[in-house]
């Protein structure tokens, strides 16, 4: 409903964005940690406690590709309708991968 509001308000691209990622990211948890469970248990263990912290350590890379991602989205938005596309995607591209990078190694610092 909240992506559907959305895109009656602010056009269907930006609608589009709050269909995905609600729809992808608990399906890749929920895989993950079931992974993780099932490796454990054919070797005989629980793995509910490291299921459960491989799935948080996705959604902590999650979150973090999220900020990245909004970088090349701000470049895109301020810099394409004056620029040349190739160039503003390579450069949207690459702040993507700075604020990422930045922000990965932040956390692990």
């Amino acid at each position: 409903m909240f992506a559907g509001l959305m895109a009656k308000r602010y056009g269907p691209a930006v609608g589009g964005l709050f269909l995905a990622f609600p729809a992808i990211f608990p399906a890749s948890a929920t895989m993950i940690e079931n992974h993780e469970k099932q490796r454990k248990a054919e070797l005989g263990m629980k793995g509910t406690l490291r299921g459960r912290m491989a799935a948080s350590i996705d959604a902590s890379g999650t979150a973090l590709g999220c900020v990245g991602l909004a970088g090349f989205a701000l470049v895109l938005w301020i810099e394409l309708p004056m620029h040349n596309p190739l160039a503003i995607v390579i450069v949207a591209t690459a702040t993507w991968a700075i604020l990422a990078y930045l922000l990965w190694a932040f956390r692990k610092g």
